[in-house]
């Protein structure tokens, strides 16, 4: 597993980086809102919540 940890590290860095490239946000910005809450910080939120979900979840994988 100690191998194959870098390399997830670099697929989820990449990962972060493609949702919060310019094309990507785009799809985001728009006008409308999903329970009173507008798209683009929602979506800034919840890609930022999965970054981090999936890097806890990699890092302490590899403890045990």
């Amino acid at each position: 597993m100690k191998q194959r940890r870098p390399a997830r590290l670099i697929a989820l860095f990449c990962l972060g980086w493609l949702l919060f490239s310019f094309p990507l946000l785009t799809l985001w910005d728009r006008p409308e809102s999903l329970f009173g809450l507008p798209l683009l910080p929602l979506g800034l939120f919840l890609a930022w919540a999965l970054v981090i979900a999936v890097l806890a979840w990699l890092m302490e994988r590899g403890e045990s």
